[in-house]
């Protein structure tokens, strides 16, 4: 683990000085300090902690309107004075002095890699249990019972499950430098920011200076649109041309139409669905800008305003399910007291339609597993055999990154480790498919098709995304992910029903939503009625094979051309994946994330080089941090009372008729009727 220069022994990289990346050159150091301490007793104590809180405070605002995810940015921030507090308070004195277990509650002063740990800890709370969305869509949206263990092991398994498989492919998906994780290189260039002493430059600010500026005016500016002025969130001007018209509705609406001239100021809103846009290298950016491009104002226009699969009887832009005629799908009516398909209901009520532009988000969904695996196997694919080689034969004679070199020094975790996580978690699993089959209703061969299906994605997917999590913290927010999570089923009324809620309703759940609609398409009423023979979105299955052929024609495109090093950064997974997040994340989401991203990772890097290294990720972190304290302050000293401003700066994007239908006929609630 890389550290902050310090008077211990460091060790320095002389074989190269360079990084494989420019990103990971210019933001990570090239030095370590094995002496530092680590697993000490205030990492311990401000770890789990941070943990805890960060998993129930996310939880919390799962279930709301407008889902907020603080980020483990905020806690890296808060434990700083807390560990040098700990560091000055707590007794040194050293416990079984000379003794096999002997240690000290303080070891010295509070250092980086302490902090990194914490961190780590706290990213395990900084989002949601995806196991979640079962215990939502069966309690809430079903209305079944279901007991708090079997949903535990759920929980529990889910999560832990892939750090088995997660030491067979470290060799791939960890050492090599390739593998860089843009997205944390913000926490990096905090930590040094944090930990490492600096002189103010002439004329400027330290890093530390600059980022407790940006968390100080990201605090008090996010007062205006999470509170105050909240239609800064999304400004959809075009709406405001004519508000009676319903095609002026769609195309300027920022969160149910295309989005055409909208944006947001407020950070969440840029940030909350597709990350720190700051974080993003100029080439991701790019594939994720046309990839959006292509799916609002190229293939959602055509197939609605064609009324391919009866697009014009839905909203443009929805996360719902329906029934031919527009009304909403009565999901109960199908279901019959097993809990599974009513055949001779279903046929009753008709096929399950979903507006358009989901169903396209569903196609670029197949053709980005079909490009995934495509494009590895073309770009990589000499990659991982030598690896493979090394791993197995010892033969890998790819040169090693500068800091795979230095992490050398330690003692690497044994692969038994990773392999009885791996049965321990299998077995559990077995044992709750068998032992609460009425409640789970898994049968052994789905638990080895799902653990197959994962294991021959990791690898590529992996390298796609590169991620990572640790064991302590995910067991620890599991179960604080779940109590909370029970807690609020139990004590708020109707929760997630938007038919019972108030229109101004903070707890509708889109996350939720969306995961229900995809229980319903895959799970009660099968692939087969929906994909299949015996759906109306049989055509869709053609995008796996849309998805096959483009990364082959941009391989062969950078064979016959190798000197266009632009073709090479065709990243066809990320291009067809760009609107994974839609729904429930919307056209603003995007409009403004990739605005950001252009100007920073393109214009600032490009034109000033030093700038960028210096602040952009300081900048990214105090955004952060300030507009995630804030939220908490709003929801604690105002929301939570009730205590709200209604006027029309408060009154939403002024888009009101941008999800109604447009098919002749079709009779919608405060919608026009065409004839």
């Amino acid at each position: 683990m890389t550290g902050e220069p310090s008077d211990h022994p460091v060790v320095k990289d002389h074989e190269t000085d360079t990084c494989l990346v420019k990103e990971v050159d210019l933001t990570v150091p090239k030095t370590d300090d094995p002496t530092m301490p680590v697993l000490t007793f205030r990492m311990w104590v401000l770890g789990i902690a941070t943990c805890v809180i960060l998993s129930f405070v996310n939880q919390f605002y799962w279930y709301r309107t407008e889902p907020l995810t603080i980020g483990s940015i905020a806690a890296q921030v808060a434990t700083v004075p807390i560990g040098h507090l700990m560091a000055r308070t707590i007794t040194d004195r050293v416990f079984f002095r000379g003794k096999r277990y002997e240690f000290t509650l303080n070891p010295g002063p509070f250092n980086i890699k302490e902090h990194v740990l914490i961190t780590i800890f706290a990213n395990s709370g900084a989002g949601s249990v995806y196991a979640t969305h079962i215990l939502s869509a069966v309690k809430l949206f079903y209305k079944k019972e279901l007991a708090f263990l079997p949903a535990f092991i759920v929980m529990l398994t889910t999560q832990i499950l892939g750090f088995g498989w997660a030491g067979f492919f470290r060799k791939f998906l960890v050492e090599p430098g390739e593998m860089w994780w843009p997205s944390n290189l913000i926490q990096v260039s905090l930590f040094r920011s944090l930990h490492e002493n600096e002189k103010r430059p002439k004329g400027g600010t330290t890093r530390t200076q600059f980022f407790v500026i940006v968390m100080i005016c990201s605090f008090a500016y996010y007062l205006f649109p999470g509170y105050l002025f909240q239609i800064l969130t999304t400004v959809s001007w075009v709406c405001w041309i004519n508000r009676k018209s319903v095609l002026v509705n769609q195309l300027g609406s920022g969160q149910n139409g295309l989005g055409l001239g909208s944006f947001g100021l407020d950070w969440s809103t840029i940030a909350s669905y597709l990350g720190s846009p700051l974080a993003s290298p100029w080439f991701a950016t790019a594939n994720v800008a046309v990839g959006f491009a292509l799916v609002m104002f190229v293939m959602t226009p055509l197939t609605y305003w064609n009324n391919v699969y009866r697009a014009k009887n839905f909203p443009l832009y929805s996360m719902e399910l329906f029934k031919a005629d527009g009304s909403s799908y009565n999901t109960s009516a199908v279901i019959n007291s097993k809990f599974q398909l009513d055949k001779v209901a279903y046929e009753k009520q008709g096929h399950l339609y979903m507006s358009t532009f989901f169903a396209m988000t569903y196609g670029l969904g197949f053709a980005t597993l079909s490009a995934t695996v495509v494009h590895v196997m073309l770009f990589h694919g000499r990659d991982i055999l030598d690896k493979a080689k090394g791993v197995f034969w010892g033969s890998d004679t790819k040169k090693v990154d500068v800091h795979t070199r230095l992490m050398r020094v330690y003692k690497q975790v044994p692969m038994w480790w990773f392999l009885v996580i791996f049965f321990l978690n299998l077995a559990l699993i077995f044992f709750a498919c068998l032992y609460y089959a009425d409640t789970l209703q898994l049968p052994l061969w789905g638990v080895a098709l799902a653990c197959s299906v994962a294991v021959a994605f990791t690898l590529p997917i992996g390298i796609i995304s590169a991620t990572t999590n640790q064991v302590v913290g995910t067991i620890i927010s599991v179960i604080v992910y779940q109590v909370t999570a029970w807690v609020l089923m139990e004590s708020i009324p109707n929760l997630c029903n938007t038919a019972l809620l108030p229109k101004d309703s903070q707890w509708k759940c889109p996350m939720d939503h969306v995961f229900y609609d995809a229980s319903v398409i895959w799970g009660l009423v099968g692939p087969q009625r929906i994909f299949g023979n015996l759906g109306v979105y049989s055509s869709i299955n053609y995008f796996f094979l849309i998805g096959a052929i483009l990364p082959f024609l941009v391989w062969l495109a950078h064979k016959c051309f190798p000197t266009k090093t632009w073709i090479k950064k065709i990243h066809l997974p990320v291009l067809l994946g760009a609107t994974a997040m839609m729904p429930p994340a919307s056209a603003v989401n995007y409009t403004s994330w990739l605005l950001l991203a252009f100007l920073s990772g393109y214009v600032v890097f490009k034109f000033y080089p030093e700038a960028w290294q210096r602040y952009n990720y300081i900048l990214a972190g105090g955004l952060d941090a300030g507009t995630a304290f804030m939220s908490v302050f709003l929801f604690l000293g105002l929301q939570s009372s009730g205590v709200s401003l209604n006027w029309w700066g408060n009154s939403g994007e002024g888009c009101p008729l941008a999800t109604c239908p447009t098919a002749p006929g079709v009779v919608v609630a405060d919608c026009p009727v065409f004839s």
